[in-house]
Parts: C-alpha cells; sequence; structure tokens
C-alpha cells in the first residue's frame, strides 16, 4: 500500500462543535497518521493526514459531513506524494 500526504483546511462553522475530536476518531479508526487542530482566524481546522488514498478519500468524506452542529462551508485540499512519517493521528492544541 503506497501511501500519501493530504493536507486539508476546512473553513465554516467547525470550532467549538467537537469536530476536532471527530476527525481525530475517524482517522484512528482508519489508521490514518497525522493531526488536526483550530486555526487561529476561529472559522477553520486544519488536517495534516498520511495513508493510503482510500484511507484518506474516506475521512475526506467524513469529515465533509462532521459531527451533529459541524457545518462544512469549504474544504481545500492539497495532495503530496512525500510522507512525514506521522505514528499516530493527535489533536494539536
Amino acid at each position: 500500500m503506497e501511501e500519501t500526504h493530504l493536507s486539508v483546511k476546512i473553513s465554516g462553522h467547525v470550532q467549538g462543535v467537537f469536530f476536532r475530536h471527530f476527525t481525530c476518531n475517524a482517522a484512528s479508526r482508519l489508521d490514518v497518521k497525522g493531526y488536526v487542530r483550530n486555526l487561529p482566524d476561529g472559522t477553520s481546522v486544519e488536517i495534516q493526514a498520511e495513508g493510503s488514498r482510500e484511507q484518506l478519500n474516506t475521512l475526506l468524506a467524513e469529515v465533509k459531513t462532521g459531527p451533529p452542529g459541524a457545518h462544512v462551508e469549504e474544504m481545500r485540499t492539497a495532495w503530496r506524494n512525500t510522507c512525514l512519517g506521522y505514528k499516530d493521528f493527535s489533536v494539536k492544541y
């Protein structure tokens, strides 16, 4: 299985609605490595993730909906072949 790196910026109502926790649970279940964190603008979240293309596309589909109370307005993605070697998936503060 060839791994790839995915960077995602998600904007909308995604802070204060357990979006990071939701993302961490989904990524851990899918065996995706990386992290999620709130961005200082107060309206967006960053995800850095590594795994197979299939795992990452599944993660994208899940976070597009998000947890109850979240509303995703925009998702910007960037793919690259070079991985950073994350060991697990975590929430960064």
